[in-house]
């Protein structure tokens, strides 16, 4: 029978429910008054009092945004290091800890150390940029997706979850004439969805947002730009120019500061969003649970 529920009870659910609504309002209220903001007319805007819903609706901000110089070559060189860079970095690693993580594999230990303390040490950012550029990686694509390509975190991550799948599902390949290749493709990586979409999750919005390496190794060539850094130097060139708005104004004296900067912002993250719910159905385990009956 259904327990009835007593007066604690009824106070924990209201007190529950009052709170995951005002965190849920207080978490989406500054992403949604940028996009009021980002569609709303930017001298309009000047006045305050944009909430969550525009005042005065226009398409000029996000026109001026993406008809700014080299957004569009950001926007794809963007596009295709978040691609190569994930599935680079996700096969990569996925190599490696399958590696690591066989019982009989010798060094296992040795190597784990071995990437944990590149975790905390690192040569430094002159060493680092001069290696890249003897390496001829400066002033081209692959600056961004090679020394991405292996992560120990990343590593570490999947390794943890393949030492916790069944030892008797690879024993059972093995019998039937399995090698370590077949293995990995056809039993262990079906069971490492979850763990899969989590890390290329994880690689995929760290190379969209980036734009550091970029200024860093492309800066004078605007063929390898990011979305990012022009985001990055359309905001600068916005803080510089905030005293003053009609220097930001365009012929139709619509535009300002911080209409753009919110277009801009909008612009860049609205991908990212879009593709978390389809990772996120990943996001489960047990998937092994009731495989192996011992």
């Amino acid at each position: 029978m259904k327990r009835k529920k007593s007066v604690s009870d009824w106070i924990f659910v209201i007190c529950n429910t009052i709170f995951m609504v005002a965190f849920v309002i207080i978490t989406l209220y500054p992403v949604l008054n940028t996009l009021a903001i980002s569609f709303n007319d930017g001298i309009d805007a000047v006045r305050g009092g944009i909430h969550l819903i525009p005042r005065k609706f226009t398409w000029q901000n996000y026109y001026t945004v993406l008809h700014k110089q080299n957004m569009i070559t950001g926007a794809y060189i963007t596009v295709l290091r978040t691609i190569i860079g994930t599935l680079l970095a996700l096969v990569t690693n996925a190599l490696l800890a399958f590696i690591v993580s066989r019982k009989r594999f010798l060094f296992k230990s040795q190597l784990s150390l071995f990437w944990v303390i590149t975790m905390y040490v690192n040569g430094g950012l002159i060493p680092v940029f001069l290696l890249y550029k003897n390496l001829h990686l400066t002033g081209t694509f692959w600056v961004y997706v090679v020394p991405g390509a292996v992560s120990a975190f990343n590593m570490l991550v999947l390794r943890t979850y393949m030492i916790g799948l069944p030892d008797s599902l690879e024993e059972s390949a093995q019998l039937d004439g399995a090698g370590y290749m077949t293995i990995f493709v056809k039993i262990i990586s079906p069971l490492c969805k979850p763990v899969y979409a989590t890390v290329a999750l994880f690689v995929a919005v760290g190379q969209w947002n980036s734009w550091f390496d970029a200024m860093l190794y492309n800066r004078m060539s605007d063929k390898y730009t990011t979305l990012q850094y022009e985001l990055m130097k359309l905001l600068s060139s916005v803080m510089q120019q905030s005293g003053s708005a009609d220097s930001m104004r365009n012929s139709s004296n619509s535009i300002t500061p911080a209409s753009i900067r919110a277009a801009a912002t909008i612009a860049t993250m609205l991908p990212i969003v879009c593709l978390y719910p389809f990772l996120q159905r990943y996001f489960v385990t047990g998937l092994t649970i009731g495989g192996v009956k011992e």
